[in-house]
């Protein structure tokens, strides 16, 4: 069953992948985005990967878009045309992607007994048997984020908190309107009391 839920996953991420691609307005690709990351993770929490879950829902669906929407707000919502130049980079996926799947030939299936996570069966017991002990909070995900793989997660979240930093910095250029198109009443402003607005609206 689990097989059948992570191919239907995959499934989605393959069409939301190419709706992304073909998808001319930004706004809409930002929201197909973030469904992807959301999508992924719950691809990870089948594949019982819940801390990776909880970093791709909070990170890749969470942190980029709000950073992709401050981003939109410096340009347009419709994706410049292009020429012959996507070709290029369509190839450049495709090679990279290719060289990719063929780096993990090697590698052993998932859940295989030679995996990587299979190698070392007793370091997993000592988590279960000792992680409360010897680091203090009861869920043991949280015991090996913060405290087990500490140096790991720190470098993680000083990238995240670089990016923050950066694109908060650049939405921090506020873009200067001139005086002259300024408008005079901005949505929801009250009319002065001795505005011809102000004063039809007490008329009616």
């Amino acid at each position: 069953m689990d097989t059948f839920i992570i191919i239907v996953l995959l499934t989605f991420l393959a069409i939301i992948a190419i709706g992304i691609i073909v998808l001319r307005d930004l706004l809409g690709a930002v929201i197909l985005l973030g469904a992807y990351s959301l999508t992924a993770a719950s691809a990870f929490v089948v594949m019982d990967a819940v801390d990776v879950a909880f970093t791709e829902a909070a990170v890749g669906s969470g942190v980029s878009t709000i950073l992709f929407l401050g981003a939109l707000s410096f340009t347009k919502h419709e994706q410049k045309p292009r020429g012959h130049d996507s070709w290029l980079a369509l190839v450049f996926v495709v090679v990279t992607g290719g060289l990719l799947i063929y780096g993990t030939l090697d590698m052993p299936h998932f859940g295989s007994a030679i995996s990587a996570a299979q190698t070392h069966p007793d370091l997993a017991v000592r988590f279960l048997e000792q992680s409360g002990a010897e680091v203090g909070p009861p869920n043991i995900v949280t015991s090996v984020l913060a405290s087990y793989r500490g140096y790991d997660t720190l470098g993680e979240t000083l990238v995240v908190f670089a990016a923050g930093v950066a694109v908060l910095s650049l939405l921090g250029l506020k873009r200067r309107r001139p005086e002259d198109d300024a408008p005079e009443h901005a949505p929801g402003d009250t009319p002065a009391p001795d505005s011809d607005d102000f004063l039809a609206e007490r008329a009616e």
